[in-house]
């Protein structure tokens, strides 16, 4: 199911006047230009680390829709590259008619426009170059590369999950504010992205997750609300991910 253009602009225009309710204004133009993209000092340095290196990113989305959910991206680098190679995609690429999927060489942990990353998942050693092919294979399979939809899907976190159940030993767990990681479009039933368990989905729309990774989710309407043990986590829709301590 894919949202009419009324509808779209429907949703973005209620987005939009929740996150001015909530005190959001300002030129959003300007502080995309002059946002922060620098490194945040979480990867190491490619010319000083020989062996491959897989990981994953996530970080709050810019302006308005960081309030709802986060970004994520791949970043992979094989035995003694000497430069990192991200897969992500960026839905403004559509509004100029370009694949929205990308490939290029980048620093792996940049700001997302003012928003700093988080590490959701590292792989290390000889195993990560084989798991960087795998990767590569994947995103050239990715049946969205020319199609981006904020919400449910498909958008940049449909694609981390696409990437992530066709490699599970990423074991990648991405956080409840992910929204798009539970999209399948036509398909019911997959593996949830961990690659551990059962998942049932329309749509994005509604659905669940049984999984020793992910624990139990509930998807409503793109949002998660869920609990997973060891650690003890409760699932959020816009606060995220809240881990207790053992």
């Amino acid at each position: 199911m894919q949202l009419s253009s009324i509808q779209h602009k429907v949703l973005v225009c209620l987005l939009f006047s929740i996150s001015l309710s909530i005190g959001f204004t300002g030129d959003v133009q300007a502080k995309w230009r002059t946002a922060s993209r620098v490194s945040a000092g979480l990867a190491p340095d490619p010319v000083t680390t020989p062996e491959a290196i897989v990981q994953v990113y996530g970080a709050r989305a810019f302006s308005w829709r960081g309030y709802f959910g986060i970004h994520t991206w791949i970043a992979v680098k094989p035995e003694n590259a000497h430069s990192f190679t991200i897969y992500e995609v960026l839905g403004w690429r559509q509004r100029s008619r370009l694949p929205v999927l990308t490939i290029y060489d980048q620093i792996p942990d940049r700001y997302w426009f003012g928003n700093v990353p988080v590490i959701l998942a590292d792989k290390r050693g000889k195993d990560a170059d084989e798991l960087i092919e795998r990767i590569d294979l994947a995103a050239q399979t990715y049946p969205y590369s020319k199609r981006y939809t904020m919400w449910p899907g498909p958008n940049s976190n449909t694609f981390t999950a696409w990437i992530a159940r066709a490699v599970p030993e990423l074991e990648l767990n991405l956080p409840s504010t992910a929204i798009g990681k539970d999209y399948l479009g036509y398909r019911l039933f997959a593996r949830p992205p961990s690659g551990s368990g059962f998942q049932f989905s329309i749509f994005g729309l509604f659905g669940f997750v049984f999984s020793r990774v992910e624990g139990f989710e509930f998807n409503l309407l793109g949002l998660t609300f869920g609990i997973a043990m060891n650690p003890w986590i409760i699932k959020l829709p816009i606060v995220g991910d809240i881990q207790f301590a053992a």
